[in-house]
């Protein structure tokens, strides 16, 4: 792999420097260079190249645990192992995650629902139970919050809204769009953290309206809303971190693209055995 590196990069570097960079010598690089290349180093080859358009695809945001599998979809029969070393010999890896950070003010007066939820993530019908919260993003104009809603059983999110204030408008507005989008029944579950925007009667009344109960995490506990917390890190490992916005509408136009564009209809996810939320929802048939 070491000399397939200096192939590659032969246009743009010195070989001799290459070579003492990577401790082999010259001789033995110009020999392994006459020499026919291997079955096996050909078809790295290609696989590779197949490799880097998947990890292209996903944003830079597949592992090789990801891309194996998405490999396999597409009917390539290769090895875990192998396409691990691969990526690592050519610097293909996951974007990393920053660490989870405090957003949530519950300083207030108004009533808070019961942890009903209790960490029961994993559910097994659509519109059963959905799971809100509310993150910030910073543009040279100012922070601009966004108010999602998530359907615990695809993670998809099915109601989002963004605004440069963080008041109650911008839930009640990620909740109408879910109940517009979803039309749920009666009995459905609703889980947030116990702040204000939440507790706020106007939001509560929508929900008994609506036939929805509602639950909350306990105080300063993210672990109790964490699939939430963990789209909220996605999005930020994947997209935002990656960024610079000079206004609010240029980061509302990128994440409305990331979520509706990507995150939804494209990026796999391994708690839906490597499924989008739409292809993981179209097996029961979800509006």
């Amino acid at each position: 792999m070491r000399y397939r590196a200096i192939q590659e990069h032969d246009r743009r570097y010195p070989i001799r420097l290459m070579c003492r960079a990577l401790a082999v010598s010259p001789a033995g690089y110009y020999a392994w260079r006459g020499r026919p290349e291997s079955r096996r180093a050909a078809a790295n080859r290609t696989l590779l190249v197949t490799i880097r358009v998947l990890h292209q695809d996903s944003r830079q945001t597949y592992g090789s645990p990801s891309i194996w599998r998405a490999l396999r979809k597409q009917g390539h029969w290769v090895g875990e192992h192998r396409v691990a070393r691969l990526m690592r010999h050519d610097g293909l890896r996951a974007k990393t995650v920053k660490k989870w950070r405090a957003t949530t003010h519950s300083s207030h007066r108004l009533p808070v629902a019961a942890n009903t939820l209790d960490r029961q993530f994993t559910v097994s019908q659509p519109n059963r139970v959905w799971a809100g919260d509310i993150t910030y993003v910073w543009t040279l104009e100012g922070w601009l919050y966004l108010a999602v809603l998530l359907d615990l059983y695809s993670r998809a999110v099915i109601g989002w809204a963004m605004g440069p204030r963080l008041t109650g408008d911008l839930t009640e507005q990620a909740l109408r769009m879910a109940l517009t989008t979803r039309l749920p029944e009666a009995g459905l579950l609703h889980h947030s953290d116990r702040g204000s925007q939440y507790a706020a009667g106007p939001y509560q009344q929508l929900l008994t309206t609506h036939g929805i109960t509602a639950s909350m995490s306990r105080k300063g506990n993210c672990w109790d809303n964490a699939c939430v917390e963990s789209f909220f890190g996605t999005l930020k490992r994947e997209l935002v971190y990656h960024r610079h916005y000079a206004t609010r509408a240029e980061a509302k136009q990128d994440i409305f693209e990331y979520i509706e564009v990507f995150y939804n209809r494209t990026r796999r996810h391994s708690t839906l055995g490597y499924h989008s939320p739409v292809e993981y929802e179209s097996r029961t048939a979800v509006a």
